[in-house]
């Protein structure tokens, strides 16, 4: 232990309260330890730290905070140095604010485009994802501030993500799901892990030991705490047990009950408890030295902060006949209530206040452009207002250049819910395609957290993919159409024709017991470019107002061991008129192996800044992981002998050099499914539950919860809706939180009402501060399970209802 010296002075009873939590924001602290009481808060993409004289249901009230681009958009910058300035602003705020802990980043696997939390996090390709996320976290931890890497893991889905069971191969958790954890822990060491709240491979994330401990610290050798995602602690014995540190938020008396009499009766050891103890007395005395004094930071200094992250990662997707940048003189016409009041973070628990909120339509009046403006749609409603309508197609009719802000609003995503669709607002695409009717130079400036659809495409002449920008992001979509700035940003997730072209489509999200990760490995580009599927924009994809040449591969060596570092050298040339930034990726591909591969994927890149007619030398070191698959039969990772491709590309279908190396590796035995999953080597847009079940190594679970089955605390209330109270409660509690709950501006009203019924009941206890008693769970319990037959027992449980249904907006907002 690093501070046996104080776990050895506390008593039972504050053990037990310290890693309990202390309330919803705060750790437990004694100050006569010298242990101060520390809070931690809401990231990822800005400081979200509740104001507490705000006593609404929702996610608002929070203290005014920069809100920088979510991760869907930063990402995309592809540029960890910027990355690194954003995280040390937030940390700056931090400071001020006397948070000692952020949480975040989050860096789960884009696996399906309809997630509705795809916003907070980074790509659908796990190197990337490690890379961007190591940078937030070496940016915001050099100023003293910790951070959470979040959702650990496979929180894949919003739907039911508090009881569902994620079923992956142990191949696609290494290689898919866990490799971004793996590498930010390794880079960047975060502070904290924060559990996921669903099970992996039947096991819940925060009592899992395997990933806990055997993964994160003895096999990567993570040095921080992990905690628990808001209500994700299931049991709490076994939690502590397999390795979570800190429950939050606080379950009062319940869990510290329940471990100090697991101590005393030997269930639990007590060394066990101090080393849980001492991991967070070490985060407490780390974030000591912040606490000690007074610190500021500047609000417009961070917003520019801002706006240079949105700027360096919005995607100019689509140029045709260089309508952008606009062109002086020209009359442009502004189409949509976006362009005034942007779409620019994303909904739920990642809600920011902002200091100050940009708009382009502002920007571009400033910029000197001569601009007209007509609202086009109402951005809370998916209905067509004929009087805006008919405005819109006036004011696009007399203009040179019509630009159209239009994309997901905050109806259309957000935590809690997923997507049941990858497309905008009806009325937006038909007020697009009428525009594209009475004037033929149309640049679309989409805004969202996720891929979408865009039927209209072939009729514009441009696209600017502004993401959720933050709240610079309209000087930023101001700069780039002007030209100011050049757009240099390139795609995290492919962009498809149709959602049904999408490997999990018809699979998730799953309302069974059940997530099976059928597409194993083959997710986004990996799928796609390995399935040969035509997709609209590919992994990687942005172009510039200049042009980038690339020549001159070389690596170090034509034939390397599997042990060798293998450096690859190129060079870029920037052959246009203006200076830009280039994003060049390397992707690795194994020409002939045993086990089924992906065609390529990604294993280095770099950002690379040049000025016209410039050109400079790259080089990219690929180490043994960049040629390895993890091979199941030797529990390690493998690498098969034979040739590979380097590749060197502005996309993933744009490839610009290839080269051809030769590796020799020891040989072991390698899983050959081709008999028995033929699939995944064959086609893999045709394979079955049997082919996934052989690739799981052993019988799949059943997705369906038996109707026979009682009904328990792990169970949530949809579970029970078929039984004779069941689906009257639940009624009950939808009309009550329709009636209180949450807010649309902030996105969170549809988050909370998607959530009401989904949340395991064992949470009414351990989060309602003892509103809601374990005696009152059992007696609800009872009822669903048809076990009370007396008229006064069903009477008395009935009289509880009204309470809970009264609490579930209030639980739903600590989560």
């Amino acid at each position: 232990m690093k501070h046996a010296d104080i776990v050895s002075k506390m008593s039972l009873e504050q053990k037990a309260k310290i890693v309990s939590g202390k309330d919803y924001w705060h750790m437990e602290g004694f100050e006569e330890l010298g242990l101060p009481v520390i809070q931690m808060t809401d990231g990822p993409h800005g400081l979200r730290k509740q104001n507490p004289d705000d006593k609404t249901v929702g996610l608002g009230g929070s203290y005014p905070a920069t809100c920088f681009p979510p991760a869907s958009l930063s990402g995309c910058s592809w540029d960890t140095a910027l990355l690194e300035q954003e995280g040390e602003a937030m940390a700056e705020e931090c400071l001020q604010e006397k948070v000692s802990v952020l949480l975040g980043p989050g860096t789960n696997i884009k696996r399906s485009p309809t997630c509705g939390r795809n916003f907070e996090y980074f790509s659908e390709d796990p190197y990337l994802a490690g890379k961007c996320s190591a940078a937030i976290i070496k940016g915001i931890q050099s100023k003293g501030i910790g951070t959470s890497l979040k959702h650990f893991v496979a929180n894949s889905q919003e739907a039911y993500r508090m009881v569902i069971d994620e079923v992956v191969d142990e191949r696609a958790l290494r290689e898919i799901y866990l490799t971004a954890f793996e590498i930010a822990v390794k880079e960047a060491q975060p502070w904290t892990i924060m559990n996921a709240y669903n099970k992996v491979n039947g096991v819940y994330a925060s009592q899992n030991k395997w990933l806990l401990d055997d993964v994160a610290r003895k096999e990567w050798g993570f040095e921080g705490i992990f905690v628990t995602d808001w209500g994700a602690s299931v049991d709490r014995i076994p939690g502590l047990k397999a390795g979570t540190d800190l429950e939050m938020p606080t379950s009062g008396e319940l869990n510290d009950t329940l471990i100090i009499k697991a101590v005393e009766s030997g269930k639990l050891d007590e060394a066990i408890l101090d080393e849980r103890v001492d991991a967070l007395v070490d985060l407490i005395l780390k974030s000591k030295p912040a606490l000690e004094s007074e610190h500021s930071y500047d609000i417009e200094a961070h917003h520019a902060v801002a706006a240079r992250v949105a700027e360096g990662s919005m995607q100019l997707l689509k140029n045709e006949d260089d309508i952008l940048p606009l062109k002086q003189g020209q009359k442009v016409a502004v189409i949509g209530e976006m362009a005034v009041n942007p779409r620019y973070q994303g909904a739920g628990s990642s809600v920011i206040n902002p200091t100050k909120i940009d708009n382009a339509f502002d920007n571009l009046k400033k910029s000197g452009v001569d601009v007209t403006y007509a609202k086009g749609y109402q951005k809370e409603v998916d209905r067509l207002d004929n009087t805006l309508f008919c405005e819109a197609l006036n004011t696009a009719a007399a203009a040179d250049v019509v630009l159209v802000f239009a994309g997901l609003t905050e109806a259309f995503e957000g935590e809690g819910y997923d997507r049941k669709n990858i497309s905008i607002p009806a009325c937006q695409n038909r007020l697009i395609a009428e525009i594209c009717k009475v004037n033929p130079n149309v640049a679309v400036i989409l805004a969202g957290g996720s891929v979408v659809k865009m039927p209209w495409l072939s009729k514009v002449k441009a696209v600017l993919n502004s993401g959720l920008g933050g709240q610079a992001g309209g000087i930023a979509v101001a700069n780039i159409l002007t030209g100011k700035v050049n757009p240099s940003g390139k795609t995290t997730e492919t962009y498809i024709k149709d959602y049904k072209d999408n490997p999990t489509y018809g699979n998730y999200p799953s309302t069974a017991q059940t997530a099976e990760h059928r597409e194993s490995v083959f997710i986004g580009y990996r799928y796609y470019d390995t399935a040969k599927k035509s997709v609209v924009f590919p992994f990687g994809h942005g172009l510039s107002y200049t042009d980038f040449k690339y020549t001159a591969i070389k690596l170090s060596s034509a034939s390397i061991k599997d042990s060798d570092e293998l450096t690859v050298t190129f060079k870029i040339k920037n052959t246009g008129k203006v200076a830009g930034a280039e994003v060049a990726q390397v992707y690795v591909a194994d020409k002939e192996s045993t086990v089924f591969r992906p065609e390529k994927e990604l294993k280095a890149f770099a950002k690379v800044f040049l000025e016209p007619g410039e050109q400079k030398e790259v080089s990219l070191t690929l180490d043994k992981r960049a040629f390895a698959f993890y091979n199941v039969k030797t529990q390690d990772w493998c690498v098969e002998s034979g040739e590979f491709d380097i590749l060197v590309g502005a996309s993933s279908r744009d490839i610009r050099l290839k080269a051809k190396l030769k590796v020799k590796a020891e040989a072991v035995e390698i899983p050959d499914y081709r008999a028995s999953a033929p699939h995944y080597y064959e086609d893999i847009t045709a394979i079955t539950r049997e082919d996934f079940e052989v690739l799981y190594g052993k019988k799949l679970p059943s997705p369906v919860r038996s109707k026979n089955k009682r009904i328990d605390k792990y169970c949530c209330l949809d579970d029970a809706k078929d039984t004779k109270w069941g689906g009257r409660i639940c009624t009950l509690i939808h009309k009550a939180v329709g009636a209180v709950g949450g807010s649309d501006a902030n996105g969170d009203a549809a988050m909370i009402a998607a959530m009401a019924t989904q949340i395991p009941m064992r949470n009414f206890v351990a989060m309602s501060m003892g509103a809601f008693t374990p005696q009152m769970l059992n007696g609800l319990l009872k009822l669903l399970n048809d076990e009370e037959s007396s008229v006064q027992g069903v009477a008395k449980i009935l009289a509880g209802i009204p309470d809970l249904v009264r609490k579930i907006p209030v639980l739903l907002k600590s989560i």
